[in-house]
């Protein structure tokens, strides 16, 4: 299958007549993937690396439209494999999906992740009976954010602070420039939010990657601890491995255990990075038939002079 640089190539070749070779190209290569594994194919792309930035490359409510739209019509007895590439989102609309794709493929769902599926991402790889992963593949810590702050530094830095008043009552002053920039619930918000995704992702363990297997509750419980602690991941960008996932005890089947599907895989991907390079797209979910949803990044409007 081609690589990086050959898309590149063809890509420059089809545009000369045909103005959406992006779409064409990209879809093309999707169907391949799809025929090769006789399964239903999803691709969940997020443009956050091209636009780091931008609003609405998240996991948010509305990336349920897309699924929706992209699941209708697909023969569902062929189970689901979900290309996932994102840098997560909100905990409530991961619940939220996940549990309309539960309803639509049972626990029939496989998470390709061919470079980052993180935060909220990996909470919905940790949805799937088994994650398909390449040696260039990560996770990422399951730590939930309020608006780009992480719950875990917050409950953190307010057991710093009591731990420096105590110590030192001189500090007060100090501390409560830093504390004041939250709101008094938020430490409660926080915590909760920490409980919710282990839960969620807990139960998900069990039901599907861990379904009927005698120590499924224990090794989910290890797996969401190890990924929810903060003091050991030490950052929410933190890349987990495939060698980690594994030690962790996730199912990962290694991509390159099929030479061909790791091609399709990769190519696949490579197709995405240069529609996000070469549009506005900052988003797109998008069937194996070329039923898609793509979300653009909004135009800024012009500044008076």
């Amino acid at each position: 299958m081609p690589s990086w640089s050959e898309i590149l190539i063809e890509l420059q070749i089809a545009s000369k007549t045909d103005p959406a070779c992006l779409d064409t190209v990209r879809r093309k290569y999707l169907a391949k993937l799809a025929t090769h594994t006789g399964r239903n194919t999803i691709a969940y792309y997020s443009g956050w690396l091209r636009h780091p930035n931008q609003r609405g490359t998240e996991i948010t409510d509305d990336d349920k439209n897309g699924f929706m739209a992209t699941i209708h019509g697909l023969d569902r007895a062929k189970g689901l494999d979900l290309i996932l590439h994102t840098p997560g989102g909100e905990v409530a609309a991961t619940e939220s999906i996940v549990a309309y794709l539960r309803k639509m493929f049972g626990t029939d769902i496989r998470v390709i992740v061919p470079q980052l599926a993180m935060s909220a991402g990996t909470m919905i790889a940790c949805a799937s009976k088994e994650i398909i992963m390449g040696k260039q593949s990560n996770l990422g810590p399951i730590d939930p954010q309020f608006s780009g702050i992480p719950a875990h530094g917050v409950i953190e830095e307010f057991h710093t602070a009591l731990k420096s008043i105590k110590e030192d009552p001189a500090s007060i002053p100090l501390w409560q420039v830093i504390i004041s920039k939250y709101h008094p619930t938020f430490l409660g918000e926080c915590q909760h939010a920490i409980t919710w995704s282990k839960d969620i992702v807990t139960q998900w363990l069990e039901t599907a990657m861990f379904q009927g297997q005698a120590d499924g509750k224990k090794l989910a419980k290890t797996i969401v601890d190890d990924l929810s602690d903060h003091g050991r991941m030490k950052a929410h960008a933190r890349h987990v491995s495939t060698d980690d996932c594994k030690k962790l005890g996730l199912k990962i089947r290694d991509m390159e255990s099929d030479q061909v599907l790791q091609d399709l895989i990769l190519t696949v991907h490579h197709c995405y990075m240069h529609t996000f390079a070469n549009t506005v797209a900052i988003k797109i979910v998008e069937n194996q038939a070329g039923v898609a949803l793509v979300n653009h990044a909004m135009q800024q409007p012009p500044q008076p002079k």
